[in-house]
């Protein structure tokens, strides 16, 4: 049953001995860094001629993500920062929604020209069509 937990979870479950060491979650920095488990979601499916790859992002505006393909290595990237300031107001304890986090996939034969994403409704969806294999290959003769 173990084994279903995820490493994380499973890891801190382990740690904890004592009643008082749940507080050492609730006590964390907020400058930690983002593991994988609180980045945001991403699907890769592989639809015959094309990748499409789906990233979860509710909240996130355009202008706050970052999407590149480079080599081969199609990276997402986004940087959310709220900015709003608020005057006479006396909180006892407030969030703010500012974070970064930053997911990537290897696709070895997606093509550079063609690419198209969309923000809809929170979900980034990305098409990447793949390249002919036969492009990469260069016949060398013999003497």
């Amino acid at each position: 049953m173990a084994s279903m937990i995820p490493y994380s979870n499973y890891e801190r479950a382990l740690r904890r001995q004592f009643p008082f060491d749940m507080f050492d979650d609730f006590f964390a920095s907020p400058l930690t860094a983002v593991n994988a488990n609180d980045a945001f979601k991403m699907d890769v499916e592989d639809s015959g001629n094309a990748y499409v790859i789906t990233a979860h992002l509710a909240g996130v505006k355009r202008d706050e993500i970052d999407v590149e393909l480079n080599e081969g290595r199609l990276s997402i990237s986004v940087n959310k920062v709220e900015s709003e300031e608020e005057q006479n107001k006396n909180y006892l304890h407030k969030e703010t929604n500012a974070w970064s986090a930053s997911r990537g996939v290897y696709l070895k034969d997606a093509a550079t020209e063609g690419l198209s994403a969309k923000l809809e409704g929170g979900v980034l969806t990305i098409n990447v069509p793949k390249q002919d294999e036969k492009a990469n290959v260069t016949k060398v003769s013999i003497d």
